[in-house]
């Protein structure tokens, strides 16, 4: 991935997956801004530049030092904006490390400050530690993710050179970024999070490092009144409901929605074509696509995604589906991929973990993008409530 010139005004997001640029967009667009995400940011960053952009590296599925090279270089890009934040998964999934040392070398950035807390959603850092419900990330579900297993969930041993810090401490932060270094934040409440962002006089000092709940304080501090209202959606005819996470909040959730009359799905296998052709013969006015419901290796994961994205290529392109429901950042991005789309023109965060927009490219389908750990067992319900109305133009930034 290479890019051509530097970026120096606006927001700028780097994310590890396609759910977590969403996430790290959404409380923006909420607060205000215009906002994008960048699904080819190789292929152009300048022409589809917002306020806020966030940028899918796509470096979660990479081996640590690709994902550590892409993420220095996309930090080289954006080091000129007035905000750069690094996304982190809630859980501490992925490259966590060597990408926010990445990011921090290529942003040229004073200080580096670590808040990954996102208390809506019941992950929260105590004393530096890691934990989701009350459990530490390494002994919760998250450590027995078959392709992104986490295996530590204390910030120290992830970051020995860092200082811990908290909220009972706020106001030794100025000093701390001054000093230059490595601040871990610990963070119990959204209320934390808010005595963090204020205790910064410069947001631009500093390479910003958190999970959605540190992105919703860094946005209620640099809200805006409202611009234009977003191009509201058509309701959507027939939506398609693609579950490729494995996550059990996401399988309660799609067992939860295919308990409807009106819902009709089949499961993918590593050859479309029965699929597909089940898919066009059903009559329900909402389809679902999910992959088996055992969790699998990441090579057969990646597979199955492939066969999910044909299917659904097919089905926009002939139009037997006008809306998609997407659960799982990979999954999105390669559903997304063959559809031709290069970014996503934010409209709203209907819930934690769930982004809707509009995709730009050739086929400019609304489309819900949840992660796949986040919600309750009727999420899914809603969500395709949602995308078959016409939403209120009041009920959003």
């Amino acid at each position: 991935m290479t890019f051509r010139n530097d970026v120096r005004r606006g927001v700028a997001i780097l994310a590890d997956d396609l759910t977590s640029a969403g996430d790290g967009a959404a409380p923006f667009r909420q607060a205000g801004h215009d906002a994008r995400i960048l699904l080819a940011p190789e292929a152009g960053v300048p022409r589809y530049a917002a306020e806020v952009s966030a940028v899918d590296l796509g470096s979660r599925v990479l081996d640590e030092e690709a994902a550590a090279l892409r993420t220095w270089r996309a930090a080289r890009r954006f080091a000129g904006c007035e905000l750069l934040f690094k996304t982190v998964d809630s859980t501490l999934r992925g490259h966590v490390a060597a990408e926010v040392r990445a990011a921090w070398a290529g942003s040229r950035r004073q200080a580096v400050v670590i808040a990954p807390a996102f208390p809506a959603e019941g992950r929260v850092t105590m004393e530096g530690v890691q934990y989701v419900r009350g459990v530490p990330v390494h002994e919760s579900d998250y450590a027995r993710d078959p392709a992104h297993p986490v295996r530590c969930s204390d910030l120290a041993v992830l970051f020995p050179e860092a200082v811990l810090t908290g909220p009972d401490r706020a106001a030794e932060l100025p000093e701390l970024i001054g000093n230059g270094g490595l601040i871990v934040y610990s963070a119990a409440a959204d209320g934390d999070l808010d005595r963090l962002v204020a205790a910064v006089p410069c947001l631009d000092g500093v390479l910003w490092v958190g999970s959605p709940g540190l992105a919703a304080a860094l946005a209620r501090r640099c809200a805006r009144a409202p611009g234009s209202a977003a191009s509201l959606p058509a309701p959507a005819r027939r939506p398609l409901i693609v579950v490729g996470s494995t996550s059990p909040a996401s399988r309660r959730q799609l067992a939860k929605l295919r308990a409807g009359v009106e819902v009709q799905g089949v499961t993918v296998s590593v050859d479309p074509v029965q699929a597909l052709e089940t898919l066009r013969g059903l009559t329900a006015p909402i389809l679902t696509l999910q992959t088996p419901d055992e969790r699998h290796t990441p090579q057969s994961a990646h597979v199955l995604a492939r066969s999910q994205a044909t299917v659904v290529q097919a089905l926009a392109e002939d139009h037997t589906v006008d809306a998609l429901v997407i659960t799982g950042g990979e999954t999105a991005a390669t559903v997304l991929q063959p559809l031709g789309a290069t970014g996503i023109d934010l409209l709203d965060e209907p819930e934690p973990g769930v982004v809707r927009g509009t995709l730009i490219g050739r086929l400019p389908l609304p489309v819900l993008i949840k992660a796949g750990g986040f919600g309750d067992d009727a999420l899914l319900v809603r969500l395709c409530d949602l995308i078959r109305r016409r939403l209120d133009p009041g009920a959003h930034a």
